[in-house]
């Protein structure tokens, strides 16, 4: 499974971050984004929008033992700006 964010559609609440912070996290910017952990897949990736593309390019994986916290996360996102893609 991947996820990412339309930052476009982020409202900044950051419910994505509580929800699943290995997965989410914000920026100074107000917006949330993705990251894929190191502890999960060797490296960390920080798909910020500044040093890697934000939106669907900046696309991570999702742990296997995070899935249901990302699911979780884009139903409760006000600003319905959290999109999974399963493989």
């Amino acid at each position: 499974m991947k996820v990412w964010i339309d930052q476009d559609l982020c409202t900044g609440d950051g419910l994505c971050a509580e929800i699943a912070p290995e997965t989410f996290f914000g920026q100074d910017d107000g917006l949330y984004y993705v990251k894929e952990s190191a502890e999960h897949f060797g490296e960390e990736k920080l798909f910020d929008g500044i040093t890697n593309p934000a939106g669907a390019e900046g696309m991570a994986r999702v742990p296997e033992g995070s899935i249901e916290a990302v699911i979780e996360a884009a139903e409760e996102c006000p600003g319905e700006c959290i999109f999974i893609e399963v493989e």
